[in-house]
């Protein structure tokens, strides 16, 4: 399975406790960043379009009177998708904090070594 992109990611993630329209996910996904992520209308759906091409997600329905919301949910692929690319990050970042630990670790003994050294 590919790495997803952050922003497949980040609609994922929105999807992952309830269905939303477009709209819901965008501001769920700025919720979910404090602001500092806003995706652009045009980014979300072209990544919905490939979400429900790839079965990871799918329409619910189409609400007439409010402009044809279309709402989206995960599939049960979604969800293993989701959780796949979840774990896979979990891990790069335990993978970085053990190697940027070890980096200190190594520069404090380097610098008790410089010390009885001088």
């Amino acid at each position: 399975m590919q790495p997803l992109s952050e922003s497949t990611f980040l609609v994922l993630l929105a999807l992952t406790k309830e269905p939303l329209h477009g709209y819901g996910i965008i501001k769920k996904i700025e919720e979910y960043s404090g602001g500092d992520i806003v995706l652009a209308p045009g980014t979300l759906y072209g990544i919905l379009t490939n979400l429900q091409k790839q079965k990871l997600i799918e329409l619910v329905t189409a609400e007439k009177e409010s402009r044809q919301k279309k709402i989206y949910r995960l599939t049960d692929d979604g969800q293993t998708s989701f959780l796949h690319e979840y774990d896979r990050l979990k891990k790069m970042l335990t993978i970085s904090d053990d190697i940027l630990e070890g980096a200190k670790k190594h520069e404090n003994v380097q610098e008790v070594q410089n010390l009885f050294s001088e």
